[in-house]
Protein backbone atom coordinates (compact mmCIF):
# COMPACT_ATOMS: atom_id res chain seq x y z
CA UNK A 1 0.00 0.00 0.00
CA UNK A 2 2.86 2.39 0.78
CA UNK A 3 5.53 0.85 -1.47
CA UNK A 4 5.23 3.42 -4.23
CA UNK A 5 3.99 6.31 -2.09
CA UNK A 6 6.23 9.36 -1.78
CA UNK A 7 5.68 10.57 1.75
CA UNK A 8 5.34 14.34 2.14
CA UNK A 9 5.57 14.63 5.95
CA UNK A 10 9.26 15.57 6.07
CA UNK A 11 9.00 18.22 3.35
CA UNK A 12 5.99 19.74 5.08
CA UNK A 13 7.66 19.57 8.48
CA UNK A 14 10.76 21.41 7.26
CA UNK A 15 8.52 24.21 5.95
CA UNK A 16 6.26 24.40 9.00
CA UNK A 17 9.03 24.63 11.61
CA UNK A 18 10.27 27.84 10.01
CA UNK A 19 7.09 29.59 11.17
CA UNK A 20 7.56 31.12 14.62
CA UNK A 21 4.45 29.96 16.47
CA UNK A 22 5.60 30.28 20.07
CA UNK A 23 2.70 30.78 22.49
CA UNK A 24 2.79 33.18 25.45
CA UNK A 25 1.79 32.04 28.97
CA UNK A 26 1.36 35.65 30.14
CA UNK A 27 -1.09 36.64 27.41
CA UNK A 28 -4.86 36.60 27.97
CA UNK A 29 -5.62 36.86 24.25
CA UNK A 30 -6.85 33.96 22.09
CA UNK A 31 -4.64 32.88 20.54
CA UNK A 32 -1.99 34.11 22.95
CA UNK A 33 0.17 35.21 19.99
CA UNK A 34 -1.14 36.35 16.61
CA UNK A 35 1.85 34.81 14.80
CA UNK A 36 0.36 31.34 15.35
CA UNK A 37 -2.26 32.29 12.76
CA UNK A 38 0.46 32.65 10.12
CA UNK A 39 0.87 28.88 10.06
CA UNK A 40 -2.87 28.33 10.49
CA UNK A 41 -3.63 30.28 7.33
CA UNK A 42 -1.10 28.22 5.35
CA UNK A 43 -2.54 24.95 6.65
CA UNK A 44 -6.12 25.94 5.80
CA UNK A 45 -5.00 26.90 2.27
CA UNK A 46 -3.12 23.63 1.77
CA UNK A 47 -6.08 21.58 3.04
CA UNK A 48 -8.33 23.31 0.52
CA UNK A 49 -5.81 22.60 -2.23
CA UNK A 50 -5.88 18.94 -1.20
CA UNK A 51 -9.64 18.91 -1.81
CA UNK A 52 -11.09 19.50 1.66
CA UNK A 53 -13.63 22.14 0.70
CA UNK A 54 -14.68 23.10 4.24
CA UNK A 55 -11.12 23.80 5.45
CA UNK A 56 -10.82 27.10 7.33
CA UNK A 57 -9.18 28.88 10.23
CA UNK A 58 -11.53 30.59 12.67
CA UNK A 59 -11.05 33.88 14.53
CA UNK A 60 -9.38 32.06 17.46
CA UNK A 61 -6.71 30.44 15.28
CA UNK A 62 -8.18 26.92 15.13
CA UNK A 63 -7.99 25.09 11.80
CA UNK A 64 -10.82 22.68 10.91
CA UNK A 65 -11.38 20.43 7.89
CA UNK A 66 -13.25 17.27 6.90
CA UNK A 67 -12.30 14.28 4.76
CA UNK A 68 -15.68 12.92 3.58
CA UNK A 69 -16.51 9.24 4.07
CA UNK A 70 -16.12 7.01 1.02
CA UNK A 71 -17.72 3.95 2.62
CA UNK A 72 -21.40 2.89 2.45
CA UNK A 73 -21.20 1.87 6.10
CA UNK A 74 -22.31 3.96 9.08
CA UNK A 75 -18.99 4.63 10.78
CA UNK A 76 -18.22 6.75 13.87
CA UNK A 77 -16.40 9.95 13.00
CA UNK A 78 -12.72 10.04 13.96
CA UNK A 79 -10.64 13.18 14.42
CA UNK A 80 -6.87 13.61 14.12
CA UNK A 81 -5.53 16.56 16.09
CA UNK A 82 -2.20 18.33 16.65
CA UNK A 83 -1.15 21.69 18.02
CA UNK A 84 0.59 24.39 16.01
CA UNK A 85 2.30 26.33 18.80
CA UNK A 86 5.75 25.72 20.22
CA UNK A 87 6.83 25.98 23.84
CA UNK A 88 7.94 29.23 25.52
CA UNK A 89 10.85 27.32 27.10
CA UNK A 90 13.25 27.89 24.19
CA UNK A 91 13.38 30.32 21.26
CA UNK A 92 11.32 29.42 18.20
CA UNK A 93 12.44 32.42 16.14
CA UNK A 94 14.54 31.78 13.06
CA UNK A 95 14.45 27.98 13.19
CA UNK A 96 16.87 26.46 10.67
CA UNK A 97 16.13 22.75 10.24
CA UNK A 98 19.09 20.53 9.36
CA UNK A 99 18.68 17.08 7.78
CA UNK A 100 21.31 14.50 8.73
CA UNK A 101 20.76 11.91 6.00
CA UNK A 102 21.63 8.27 6.65
CA UNK A 103 22.53 8.82 10.30
CA UNK A 104 25.67 6.85 11.22
CA UNK A 105 25.07 6.38 14.96
CA UNK A 106 27.50 9.10 16.03
CA UNK A 107 27.07 12.17 18.25
CA UNK A 108 25.63 15.09 16.27
CA UNK A 109 27.21 18.54 16.67
CA UNK A 110 24.74 21.29 15.79
CA UNK A 111 26.35 23.66 13.27
CA UNK A 112 25.42 27.11 14.60
CA UNK A 113 26.50 26.34 18.18
CA UNK A 114 29.09 23.55 18.52
CA UNK A 115 28.49 23.44 22.27
CA UNK A 116 25.10 21.90 21.48
CA UNK A 117 25.85 18.22 20.97
CA UNK A 118 23.23 15.51 20.53
CA UNK A 119 24.93 12.66 22.40
CA UNK A 120 23.95 9.03 21.99
CA UNK A 121 24.75 8.51 25.69
CA UNK A 122 22.06 11.03 26.63
CA UNK A 123 19.53 9.98 23.98
CA UNK A 124 19.66 6.15 23.71
CA UNK A 125 16.73 6.21 21.27
CA UNK A 126 18.98 8.02 18.80
CA UNK A 127 21.20 4.95 18.42
CA UNK A 128 18.20 2.89 17.34
CA UNK A 129 17.72 5.34 14.46
CA UNK A 130 20.99 4.44 12.71
CA UNK A 131 20.37 4.64 8.97
CA UNK A 132 17.42 7.01 9.34
CA UNK A 133 17.31 10.62 8.22
CA UNK A 134 17.43 12.76 11.36
CA UNK A 135 16.20 16.35 11.46
CA UNK A 136 17.54 18.77 14.08
CA UNK A 137 17.62 22.52 14.52
CA UNK A 138 20.89 24.38 13.96
CA UNK A 139 21.75 24.91 17.63
CA UNK A 140 20.25 28.34 18.35
CA UNK A 141 16.57 27.40 18.72
CA UNK A 142 14.27 24.51 19.41
CA UNK A 143 13.21 22.53 16.35
CA UNK A 144 9.44 22.60 16.82
CA UNK A 145 8.82 18.87 16.37
CA UNK A 146 6.46 19.34 19.32
CA UNK A 147 4.08 19.46 17.64
CA UNK A 148 4.69 20.41 14.04
CA UNK A 149 5.63 16.80 13.44
CA UNK A 150 2.02 15.99 14.35
CA UNK A 151 0.77 18.69 12.01
CA UNK A 152 3.00 17.47 9.16
CA UNK A 153 2.02 13.81 9.55
CA UNK A 154 -1.69 14.64 9.63
CA UNK A 155 -1.29 16.75 6.50
CA UNK A 156 0.45 13.81 4.82
CA UNK A 157 -2.40 11.55 5.94
CA UNK A 158 -4.81 13.89 4.15
CA UNK A 159 -2.59 13.83 1.05
CA UNK A 160 -2.47 10.01 1.09
CA UNK A 161 -6.20 9.48 1.51
CA UNK A 162 -7.14 12.09 -1.07
CA UNK A 163 -4.80 10.49 -3.63
CA UNK A 164 -5.84 6.91 -2.76
CA UNK A 165 -9.65 6.87 -3.00
CA UNK A 166 -9.59 3.05 -2.98
CA UNK A 167 -8.75 3.12 0.75
CA UNK A 168 -12.10 2.82 2.55
CA UNK A 169 -12.72 5.05 5.55
CA UNK A 170 -15.44 6.94 7.34
CA UNK A 171 -15.67 10.68 7.86
CA UNK A 172 -12.42 12.07 9.27
CA UNK A 173 -12.14 15.44 10.99
CA UNK A 174 -8.89 17.41 11.08
CA UNK A 175 -8.15 19.81 13.94
CA UNK A 176 -5.09 21.99 14.47
CA UNK A 177 -5.04 23.98 17.71
CA UNK A 178 -3.12 26.98 19.04
CA UNK A 179 -1.82 27.48 22.60
CA UNK A 180 -1.54 23.85 23.73
CA UNK A 181 1.85 24.55 25.31
CA UNK A 182 0.33 27.15 27.63
CA UNK A 183 -2.67 25.05 28.62
CA UNK A 184 -5.19 26.82 26.37
CA UNK A 185 -5.30 24.39 23.45
CA UNK A 186 -9.00 23.66 23.79
CA UNK A 187 -10.14 26.97 25.31
CA UNK A 188 -12.02 28.08 22.19
CA UNK A 189 -12.43 24.84 20.26
CA UNK A 190 -15.85 24.39 18.65
CA UNK A 191 -16.79 20.75 19.28
CA UNK A 192 -19.80 21.07 16.96
CA UNK A 193 -17.45 21.57 14.02
CA UNK A 194 -15.93 18.20 14.90
CA UNK A 195 -19.36 16.61 14.79
CA UNK A 196 -19.62 16.02 18.54
CA UNK A 197 -23.25 15.77 19.69
CA UNK A 198 -23.39 17.48 23.11
CA UNK A 199 -26.77 15.93 23.87
CA UNK A 200 -25.56 12.35 23.41
CA UNK A 201 -24.60 10.29 26.46
CA UNK A 202 -22.41 8.08 24.26
CA UNK A 203 -19.56 9.59 22.19
CA UNK A 204 -20.21 9.74 18.45
CA UNK A 205 -16.73 11.10 17.60
CA UNK A 206 -13.40 9.61 18.68
CA UNK A 207 -10.15 11.53 18.48
CA UNK A 208 -6.43 10.83 18.31
CA UNK A 209 -3.80 13.44 19.07
CA UNK A 210 -0.48 13.09 17.25
CA UNK A 211 1.72 14.44 20.04
CA UNK A 212 3.78 11.49 21.28
CA UNK A 213 7.39 10.35 21.19
CA UNK A 214 9.00 7.06 20.20
CA UNK A 215 7.66 5.18 17.19
CA UNK A 216 5.02 2.69 18.30
CA UNK A 217 4.09 4.54 21.46
CA UNK A 218 0.45 4.89 22.49
CA UNK A 219 -0.47 7.00 25.50
CA UNK A 220 -3.82 6.61 27.23
CA UNK A 221 -2.99 8.14 30.60
CA UNK A 222 -1.88 11.63 31.55
CA UNK A 223 -1.39 13.55 34.74
CA UNK A 224 -4.38 15.24 36.28
CA UNK A 225 -3.42 18.87 36.69
CA UNK A 226 -4.27 21.99 38.69
CA UNK A 227 -2.68 25.41 38.87
CA UNK A 228 -2.27 27.15 42.22
CA UNK A 229 -1.74 30.87 42.61
CA UNK A 230 -0.39 31.92 46.01
CA UNK A 231 -0.53 35.65 46.75
CA UNK A 232 1.46 36.84 49.78
CA UNK A 233 0.39 40.16 51.30
CA UNK A 234 3.14 41.81 53.33
CA UNK A 235 3.41 45.25 54.91
CA UNK A 236 5.36 47.97 53.16
CA UNK A 237 7.37 50.71 54.87
CA UNK A 238 10.21 53.07 54.00
CA UNK A 239 13.34 50.88 54.23
CA UNK A 240 15.12 53.54 56.23
CA UNK A 241 12.46 53.41 58.96
CA UNK A 242 11.18 49.87 58.54
CA UNK A 243 12.28 48.31 61.83
CA UNK A 244 9.32 46.63 63.50
CA UNK A 245 7.03 47.70 60.65
CA UNK A 246 7.97 46.07 57.34
CA UNK A 247 6.89 42.53 56.50
CA UNK A 248 8.58 41.68 53.21
CA UNK A 249 6.37 39.50 51.00
CA UNK A 250 9.33 38.63 48.77
CA UNK A 251 11.24 37.15 51.69
CA UNK A 252 8.20 35.16 52.82
CA UNK A 253 7.88 33.80 49.28
CA UNK A 254 11.53 32.81 49.39
CA UNK A 255 10.95 30.91 52.63
CA UNK A 256 7.97 29.12 51.12
CA UNK A 257 10.07 27.97 48.18
CA UNK A 258 13.01 26.99 50.40
CA UNK A 259 10.69 24.85 52.54
CA UNK A 260 9.50 22.72 49.60
CA UNK A 261 10.78 19.13 49.78
CA UNK A 262 13.92 18.57 47.74
CA UNK A 263 13.98 14.78 47.70
CA UNK A 264 10.30 14.24 46.87
CA UNK A 265 7.25 16.05 45.45
CA UNK A 266 9.34 17.90 42.87
CA UNK A 267 9.83 17.29 39.12
CA UNK A 268 13.58 16.89 39.62
CA UNK A 269 13.12 14.10 42.21
CA UNK A 270 10.19 12.12 40.77
CA UNK A 271 9.52 9.80 37.86
CA UNK A 272 7.02 7.17 36.78
CA UNK A 273 3.63 7.67 38.43
CA UNK A 274 4.75 10.03 41.17
CA UNK A 275 3.33 13.55 41.03
CA UNK A 276 4.75 16.85 42.22
CA UNK A 277 4.35 20.44 43.39
CA UNK A 278 6.27 22.75 41.08
CA UNK A 279 6.75 26.54 41.32
CA UNK A 280 6.89 27.95 37.79
CA UNK A 281 6.86 31.72 38.26
CA UNK A 282 7.28 34.37 40.95
CA UNK A 283 6.91 38.12 40.79
CA UNK A 284 6.20 40.94 43.18
CA UNK A 285 7.44 43.65 45.50
CA UNK A 286 7.89 43.86 49.26
CA UNK A 287 4.19 44.56 49.81
CA UNK A 288 2.79 41.80 47.59
CA UNK A 289 4.28 38.76 45.91
CA UNK A 290 2.71 36.06 43.74
CA UNK A 291 3.96 32.50 43.25
CA UNK A 292 2.45 30.32 40.54
CA UNK A 293 2.56 26.55 41.04
CA UNK A 294 1.52 23.60 38.94
CA UNK A 295 0.28 20.51 40.78
CA UNK A 296 0.42 17.10 39.07
CA UNK A 297 -0.78 13.61 40.01
CA UNK A 298 -2.02 10.58 38.07
CA UNK A 299 -4.80 10.18 40.64
CA UNK A 300 -7.14 13.17 40.60
CA UNK A 301 -7.71 12.79 44.34
CA UNK A 302 -3.97 13.20 44.82
CA UNK A 303 -4.16 16.79 43.60
CA UNK A 304 -6.13 17.92 46.64
CA UNK A 305 -3.74 16.12 48.97
CA UNK A 306 -0.81 18.03 47.49
CA UNK A 307 -2.74 21.31 47.54
CA UNK A 308 -3.69 20.78 51.19
CA UNK A 309 -0.06 20.01 52.00
CA UNK A 310 1.12 23.22 50.31
CA UNK A 311 -1.58 25.31 51.99
CA UNK A 312 -0.69 23.87 55.42
CA UNK A 313 3.01 24.62 54.89
CA UNK A 314 2.19 28.24 54.08
CA UNK A 315 -0.21 28.59 57.03
CA UNK A 316 2.43 27.28 59.43
CA UNK A 317 5.07 29.63 58.04
CA UNK A 318 2.80 32.67 58.28
CA UNK A 319 2.21 32.02 61.99
CA UNK A 320 5.60 33.70 62.44
CA UNK A 321 4.38 36.71 60.42
CA UNK A 322 1.08 37.69 62.09
CA UNK A 323 0.79 40.92 60.08
CA UNK A 324 1.04 39.05 56.74
CA UNK A 325 -1.71 37.14 54.96
CA UNK A 326 -2.09 35.03 51.86
CA UNK A 327 -4.55 33.95 49.18
CA UNK A 328 -4.62 30.43 47.76
CA UNK A 329 -6.38 30.13 44.39
CA UNK A 330 -6.79 26.75 42.66
CA UNK A 331 -7.65 26.45 38.95
CA UNK A 332 -8.43 23.15 37.27
CA UNK A 333 -6.25 22.59 34.20
CA UNK A 334 -6.94 19.06 32.93
CA UNK A 335 -7.72 15.55 34.12
CA UNK A 336 -6.29 12.09 33.45
CA UNK A 337 -7.86 11.01 30.17
CA UNK A 338 -7.69 7.35 31.26
CA UNK A 339 -10.81 7.99 33.34
CA UNK A 340 -12.72 8.40 30.04
CA UNK A 341 -10.76 6.03 27.79
CA UNK A 342 -11.35 3.10 30.13
CA UNK A 343 -15.04 3.44 29.23
CA UNK A 344 -14.37 3.03 25.50
CA UNK A 345 -11.60 0.42 25.18
CA UNK A 346 -12.24 -0.21 21.48
CA UNK A 347 -10.77 3.22 20.60
CA UNK A 348 -7.53 2.10 22.24
CA UNK A 349 -7.61 -1.43 20.83
CA UNK A 350 -7.99 -0.10 17.29
CA UNK A 351 -4.92 2.09 17.83
CA UNK A 352 -2.93 -0.89 19.08
CA UNK A 353 -3.89 -2.87 15.99
CA UNK A 354 -2.97 0.01 13.68
CA UNK A 355 0.49 0.26 15.27
CA UNK A 356 0.97 -3.49 14.76
CA UNK A 357 -0.13 -3.27 11.12
CA UNK A 358 2.48 -0.55 10.60
CA UNK A 359 5.10 -3.12 11.67
CA UNK A 360 5.94 -1.48 14.99
CA UNK A 361 6.32 -2.76 18.52
CA UNK A 362 3.67 -1.30 20.82
CA UNK A 363 4.95 0.90 23.65
CA UNK A 364 2.30 1.81 26.20
CA UNK A 365 3.29 4.86 28.23
CA UNK A 366 1.88 7.21 30.83
CA UNK A 367 2.35 10.87 29.96
CA UNK A 368 4.05 12.91 32.67
CA UNK A 369 2.23 15.90 31.30
CA UNK A 370 -0.93 16.54 29.33
CA UNK A 371 -2.13 16.81 25.75
CA UNK A 372 -5.11 18.45 24.10
CA UNK A 373 -6.53 14.94 24.25
CA UNK A 374 -6.77 15.21 28.04
CA UNK A 375 -9.33 17.98 27.78
CA UNK A 376 -10.99 16.73 24.60
CA UNK A 377 -11.69 13.39 26.29
CA UNK A 378 -13.73 15.20 28.93
CA UNK A 379 -15.43 17.37 26.29
CA UNK A 380 -17.18 14.44 24.61
CA UNK A 381 -14.41 13.09 22.34
CA UNK A 382 -12.32 10.25 23.85
CA UNK A 383 -8.81 10.91 22.60
CA UNK A 384 -5.70 8.72 23.02
CA UNK A 385 -2.28 10.06 22.02
CA UNK A 386 -0.21 8.58 19.16
CA UNK A 387 3.50 8.91 18.40
CA UNK A 388 5.25 11.08 15.85
CA UNK A 389 8.86 10.27 16.79
CA UNK A 390 9.71 13.61 18.44
CA UNK A 391 12.58 13.58 20.96
CA UNK A 392 14.39 16.13 23.16
CA UNK A 393 11.37 18.42 23.04
CA UNK A 394 11.39 21.99 24.34
CA UNK A 395 15.16 22.19 23.89
CA UNK A 396 17.86 23.05 21.37
CA UNK A 397 18.62 19.31 21.14
CA UNK A 398 15.19 18.43 19.79
CA UNK A 399 15.26 15.93 16.92
CA UNK A 400 13.05 13.63 14.90
CA UNK A 401 13.46 10.77 12.43
CA UNK A 402 11.87 11.18 9.01
CA UNK A 403 11.14 7.46 8.98
CA UNK A 404 9.31 7.73 12.33
CA UNK A 405 7.07 10.44 10.91
CA UNK A 406 6.31 8.23 7.89
CA UNK A 407 5.35 5.39 10.25
CA UNK A 408 2.97 7.76 12.02
CA UNK A 409 1.27 8.42 8.67
CA UNK A 410 1.01 4.67 8.03
CA UNK A 411 -0.47 4.13 11.49
CA UNK A 412 -3.18 6.74 10.92
CA UNK A 413 -4.10 5.22 7.56
CA UNK A 414 -4.42 1.76 9.13
CA UNK A 415 -6.45 3.26 11.99
CA UNK A 416 -8.93 4.84 9.58
CA UNK A 417 -9.24 1.51 7.77
CA UNK A 418 -9.78 -0.43 11.00
CA UNK A 419 -12.64 1.85 12.08
CA UNK A 420 -14.26 1.20 8.68
CA UNK A 421 -13.68 -2.56 8.84
CA UNK A 422 -15.09 -2.90 12.36
CA UNK A 423 -18.24 -0.87 11.66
Amino acid sequence: MFQNYKFTAAERFIRYVQFDTQSDPQSIAHPTTEKQKDLGRVLAKELKELGLSDAHMDEWGYVYATIPSNSPKKIPVICFCSHMDTAPDCSGTGVKPVVHSGYKGNNIVLPDDPSQVLRVSEFPYLQSKTGDDIITASGKTLLGADDKSGVATIMDLVHFLMTHPDIRHGEIKILFTPDEEVGQGTAKVDMRKLGVDPSSSVPNVFGYTLDGGEAGSLEIETFSADAVEVIIHGVSAHPGYAKGKMVNALKIAGEILAALPKERLSPESTEGRRGFIHPVRMEGIAEKCTIDFIIRDFETAGLKKKEDYLRTQIEELLRTYPKASFEFNVTEQYRNMKEILDLYPHAVEYAKEAIARAGLELKMESVRGGTDGSRLSFMGMPCPNLFTGMQGIHSKLEFISVQDMNKAVETMVHLAMIWEERS
